[in-house]
């Protein structure tokens, strides 16, 4: 086989933007022809089959020996296209799927009459059947960007499913027999008492899949018809993203690094659970993080480890909490703080007087959006000049599904859409970019997520009218005066972009907020 220089009209295949795989979505037809192991060996994925030539995208399309191998496998000619490494890893991770050989794997095991037998028989072989099951959920979570795994007993199977982009897909229905082997496998790796079925249980470990490492947090729970599992995926190399790749928009990024280089006071961040708070913490750590400066975390759990910050793991049981630990550390000469969450008062104190004595303390907290968090502080008995002296600014944030770029097409807006996007954004717009449904984003139109954002920097006014006693809508209205930008109108900036629909801000963002 003699491989050629590519002509100018192949050459703007070079470009990523109008590589093959932008220009045409893998079919089934040709995805089949092409195993997996042989696809992911040789960084290439088959796309399309044109007139008896089947075209496929690879990282090296001069690859003689690859070609080759592809040819003998699907017995076709064979044009190779040329594709970003990580573009094509995301296609495999999209079109193979192991569902049938998992489905397989179950099929070969006879499930004893007493259910009692399953933790012995199948939970601690390494190499069972039930064990080559959950190793192969385990890998399609990481392919399928899962961040948790749920398996969830019901009156007559074993429900598995997936949480992608913040929503729960169901994935895999089992056959009842498989909930106790299973789950006591998840308990042999993650250290945890098999034996015990009646008391909540946690523990970790973790899994390596395709050069990762991910960090897999368990935690149990006795339901009606047996023990629930929630698996959280922690994915090792999400520790170093950057401030600039969360969402932020250019001014208030800009911004909120400023607030990073003040030497002492205090930043918190607020939202509901999986918002995003402890990803935007550990991002701020990252443009923190030097030489020069001491750092310490105080957290539960740790969920990533940094290299030159010494990283604290509550333990309740050895009488190490948030504030118990907050009060050693302001002993160990700290320069940064990180404090996981304030969940009560004694911790919010704590925090505060760290701020207050030449430390940056970050933190994060419950509140519905940034003006709230100065209430929440009041309500956790922090006096208002204590409140007004220490803190620099707040973030309150939240995370919305991104529009899928396989299938986005304009369309028009429902009126509710319309109407929210109007009052927030001052203008009329009828059509923005929606996802039609595709097998990239698994028919849902959405593909990852980002942050929306809302940036409170306390000024000497805002000072001023918490001394005063100032209520929160006085607050709020101060505050979008000074540059603030509600997270109703970030999000509304972002959909205007095409990065999100205003339908997916509403489902995070209450109209009251």
């Amino acid at each position: 086989m003699t491989v050629t220089a590519p002509d100018r009209r192949q050459s703007s295949l070079l470009q990523p933007e109008s590589s093959l795989l932008r220009q045409q979505f893998p079919q089934h037809d040709a995805i089949v022809l092409i195993p997996e192991a042989l696809a992911r060996k040789h960084t290439a994925i088959p796309v399309v089959i044109r007139g008896g030539t089947l075209l496929v995208a690879m990282a090296n399309p001069g690859d003689i020996i690859a070609l080759g191998a592809l040819a003998a496998q699907c017995r076709m000619r064979v044009e190779p296209h040329p594709a970003s490494p990580k573009e094509i890893s995301e296609a495999i991770d999209l079109n193979y799927k192991a569902y049938d050989e998992i489905e397989k794997k179950v099929s070969s095991i006879s499930f004893p009459d007493n259910t009692t037998e399953g933790p012995s028989r199948f939970g601690n072989v390494a190499d069972a059947p039930i064990a080559q099951a959950l190793t192969l959920i385990l890998t399609e979570a990481a392919k399928a960007r899962a961040s948790d795994i749920h398996f969830q007993p019901q009156e007559d199977r074993l429900q598995v499913r997936y949480r992608v982009d913040g929503t729960l897909h169901n994935v895999l229905s089992l056959p009842y027999q498989m909930a106790t082997p299973l789950i006591s496998r998840i308990k042999i790796m993650a250290n945890m008492n098999i034996a015990d079925h009646h008391r909540t249980q946690d523990g970790q470990f973790s899994f390596d899949t395709r050069g990762r490492t991910l960090g897999i947090r368990v935690g149990t729970i006795p339901t009606v018809y047996g023990e629930m599992a929630v698996l959280r995926l922690l994915d090792k190399s999400r520790a170093n993203l950057d401030l600039s790749e969360l969402g932020f928009m250019p001014e208030n990024l800009e911004q909120y690094q400023k607030m990073l280089r003040v030497p002492y006071g205090m930043l918190l961040v607020s939202g509901p659970t999986g918002a995003g708070k402890t990803t935007t913490l550990y991002a701020s750590l990252n443009c923190l993080n030097n030489t020069e400066q001491n750092i310490i975390t105080i957290e539960d759990p740790v969920e990533y480890h940094f290299d030159n910050i010494n990283q604290i793991q509550v333990n309740s049981r050895a009488g190490l909490d948030f504030s118990s630990g907050l009060r050693a550390i302001l002993r160990l000469d700290p320069d940064v703080i990180l404090v996981g969450e304030i969940r009560d008062a004694e911790t919010a104190q704590i925090a505060i007087q760290g701020a207050l004595t030449g430390h940056l303390v970050l933190s994060s907290i419950h509140a519905n959006d940034a003006v709230s968090v100065v209430s929440r502080l009041m309500d956790l008995d922090v006096e208002p000049f204590l409140v007004s002296t220490a803190l620099i600014g707040i973030v309150a944030q939240r995370m919305v599904r991104r529009v899928c770029s396989y299938c986005a097409q304009p369309a028009t807006a429902t009126a509710i859409e319309q109407m929210v996007y109007t009052q927030a954004m001052g203008e009329e717009k009828t059509e923005f970019l929606y996802g039609n449904g595709c097998q990239a984003c698994s028919n849902t139109g959405y593909q990852g997520r980002t942050g929306i954002f809302e940036l409170l920097h306390v000024t000497d006014d805002m000072r001023a009218m918490m001394l005063c006693g100032a209520d929160i809508s006085e607050l709020h209205n101060r505050a979008v005066e000074s540059g603030m930008v509600p997270l109703v109108k970030d999000g509304m900036l972002k959909a205007r972009e095409g990065i999100t629909t205003p339908a997916e801000v509403l489902r995070n963002v209450h109209l009251t907020e």
